[in-house]
């Protein structure tokens, strides 16, 4: 089957703002959950795959590619299967664009979502750790899971927002194609290579940073973990976790996927086209 233009795909993600904006608060909220589980999946297959290759200064190139291809069935089970995510919903913005819905049945959405989100990556943070899975290699697993929890909450307020800007670009050009794809194997790779990118790039995921973040600061609890890569957890706090990492990072997220996918899509079409 044909895959849809450019102008058809605003137009499909323009009508389906409609039900997101309107949609009953249970129903966003339970997809919601599903979608950020489904994220968190995706985030520690990705840890448990490249664990001992990112630990090493030699190897840390292709472990950075061996987690770029496994995070991606991430958002491949939301658009597949069905789900609410923040990041993708960025693109809601067209619909106000268009007239269709208004900036409070938007924010309305993003703020539902972005909680179920939370939820949803929270239950696999504590199934995960209650599992056992974090002794992997002999601990590493939870070393390493702890190094990247301190290198997010880490990071400067302009770098987060810089990053969330290109990771939520990437994200919702994933979303856009696969909109336009008709097939389900072409969706999977229109997902695929984009997300792909923005993991191998290092670029930063505010759902995808709830499963990161807790993840190590519960890590952090265990002294092997901290001891096996002589790290210093001190700086894993919620305070930390908000403000050096999930609100620069969505704040950055949203302008991404609204404005540099959404908006300049809904202006070559609407306007200039």
């Amino acid at each position: 089957m044909k895959a849809l233009t450019s102008k058809e795909i605003l137009d499909k993600v323009s009508d389906s703002a409609i039900p997101k904006a309107g949609g009953s608060l249970w129903k966003l909220f339970l997809l919601a959950v599903l979608a950020g589980a489904y994220i968190a999946f995706g985030g520690e297959a990705s840890a448990m795959a490249s664990f001992n290759l990112v630990s090493s200064p030699e190897t840390f190139g292709i472990g950075k590619f061996v987690s770029a291809c496994v995070f991606p069935v991430g958002l491949m089970m939301v658009v597949l299967c069905g789900g609410e995510l923040f990041t993708g919903n960025c693109l809601m913005f067209i619909g106000v664009l268009d007239k269709k819905i208004k900036v409070s049945g938007m924010v309305r959405n993003w703020i539902i979502v972005y909680i179920g989100n939370f939820i949803g990556s929270m239950i696999i943070v504590l199934f995960i750790n209650y599992s056992g899975l974090l002794e992997s290699g002999g601990g590493l697993l939870g070393a390493v899971t702890v190094k990247t929890a301190i290198s997010k909450v880490s990071l400067d307020f302009g770098k987060a927002f810089v990053m969330g800007i290109m990771c939520n670009w990437l994200v919702c050009l994933a979303v856009w194609m696969a909109t336009g794809a008709q097939a389900m194997v072409s969706k999977i790779f229109a997902i695929f290579f984009c997300i792909m990118l923005f993991v191998l790039s290092g670029f930063e995921h505010s759902v995808a940073n709830m499963y990161f973040i807790p993840a190590g600061m519960i890590a952090a609890g265990n002294d092997a973990f901290v001891q096996l890569l002589d790290l210093d957890p001190s700086c894993l706090t919620v305070g930390n976790m908000i403000i050096n990492n999930l609100i620069p990072v969505t704040l950055g997220n949203i302008v991404g996927g609204s404005i540099f996918v959404g908006m300049i899509y809904w202006l070559a079409n609407r306007k200039l086209g």
